[in-house]
This record gives C-alpha cells, structure tokens and sequence, in this order.
C-alpha cells in the first residue's frame, strides 16, 4: 500500500489520499478494507510493487490473528498492573490500543492537506512542521515523498527528524546497517 500511496499519491488510485473523502474517518475506513484484502490476498499488488518486498508468511499470519491482538492487548494491561503508579495512569490504555491507527490519519491526512512544501513531487504532500515533531518526523510527508528512501526525512534548516540522530546511533552501534540513498 505505501508504494502504491507513492506511485498514485493523491490520485484516486492513492489508497490512501485525503482528497477524495470527507473526512479522515472514511479515509482510515478505506484504508482499512484496503489492508484487509492485501492482507487476506482478495487483492494482490500490481507487478511493479512486488520487487524486493521479504515476505515472512509466519510474521504475516500470526500478527495479524486476532488472538495475537488480545495478547498484546493483555501485555498493555499487565504492563500497567506492573508499573502504574496511579488508577489515571490506566485512562492512557486506549491512546496505546489507538497509536497506530491514528498516528496513520494523522500522517496521510494531515501531511496531505496542511503546511509547506519543500519540493514538486506531482502531488499535494506537505511538511506539518511545528507538529511534525510529535509524529516523529513522518510528517515531512513532501520531503518523505522527494526522497523516499533517506533515512533522514528533515531536509531544511528548521527541520529536526528526532528518529534519524537514534538510527544513526543504532548504526554506529552495529545493531543497524544505514546505506546512502540514491538521489532521486
């Protein structure tokens, strides 16, 4: 799906584009019924999409089970029965539950619709700086979309993408292995 979101981006082939929805609700909502039949392979990816992408079948299937979800749920919850130190501390379980789906709406539409752009890709992605910063630089979606392969999505002066200084660490650490982008 993502190489797709960046082959059509905000196109209606763009599974993913804010452009053609009304809100980011019907966005997330097709973009899930989307996963889902890649995901149940009702829907395989176009030729083009289908080179150097591992699939590890096992991964694949267990993690998306629905009993591995109720153990990662449980594994939330016993986390917090260990280390919570206050009752308030449990309201924060559903931003857990929630995190991925909405960092996803967050990202395609917001880095869609709003902020500046850097670059010309074609398409209407944008850089959503200052909040970029909570969505860990993914949010440089025009840099993200200029250069997809750089590990480092912050491109300006005032951009700052906290997770490349962490990879970067990771790399001179050997837990890691970062290679040079080709310049698109």
């Amino acid at each position: 799906m993502h190489r797709e979101h960046h082959a059509y981006s905000d196109t209606e082939k763009d599974p993913h584009s804010p452009y053609f929805f009304k809100d980011v609700f019907q966005m997330m909502w097709k973009t899930v019924l989307s996963f889902r039949e890649f995901e149940r392979r009702l829907k395989e990816p176009e030729a083009q999409f289908n080179s150097y992408c591992p699939e590890w079948h096992t991964v694949d299937y267990y993690g998306s089970h629905m009993v591995s979800r109720i153990a990662w749920g449980l594994a939330y919850i016993g986390f917090y029965v260990l280390f919570a130190t206050s009752w308030w501390m449990f309201l924060l379980l559903p931003i857990h539950f929630m995190m991925g789906p909405v960092h996803g709406a967050i990202v395609n539409w917001c880095g869609h619709k709003y902020g500046y752009s850097n670059y010309n890709n074609g398409d209407k992605s944008k850089n959503t700086t200052p909040f970029d910063f909570l969505m860990l630089g993914e949010l440089f979606q025009n840099n993200h979309h200029r250069f997809p392969n750089s590990p480092d999505f912050a491109k300006r002066w005032f951009e700052f993408d906290p997770v490349y200084p962490v990879m970067k660490a990771m790399h001179w650490a050997r837990i890691i292995k970062l290679r040079k982008p080709a310049i698109a």
